[in-house]
């Protein structure tokens, strides 16, 4: 299985409990936890699908290469971890 664990500050907006998933690639992870979570979808990705500027996922302790597609492999016991990235000065 594969944690899916958001930062605090998405839970402004939407509570998660960091829901186990089964999943090939960081496309199917999400899928599954918008189906939950619908709102967060919004939050996350742009309206092409693509990852939102502001975004960023790792799997374990590595950025996602395809923010596009989404397609980064996932293997049993991953943990995907979603991020707003802060900006100012």
């Amino acid at each position: 299985m594969i944690r899916v664990a958001f930062a605090p500050s998405f839970s402004k907006h939407v509570q998660t409990d960091n829901p186990l998933v089964s999943a090939t690639c960081v496309a199917i992870a999400l899928e599954q936890v918008f189906d939950q979570y619908p709102t967060l979808r919004g939050y996350v990705l742009d309206d092409q699908g693509a990852v939102r500027k502001h975004v960023t996922i790792f799997v374990n302790d590595h950025t996602i290469r395809d923010r596009v597609g989404l397609q980064d492999r996932l293997d049993d016991g991953d943990e995907v971890f979603v991020f707003q990235a802060l900006s100012g000065g």
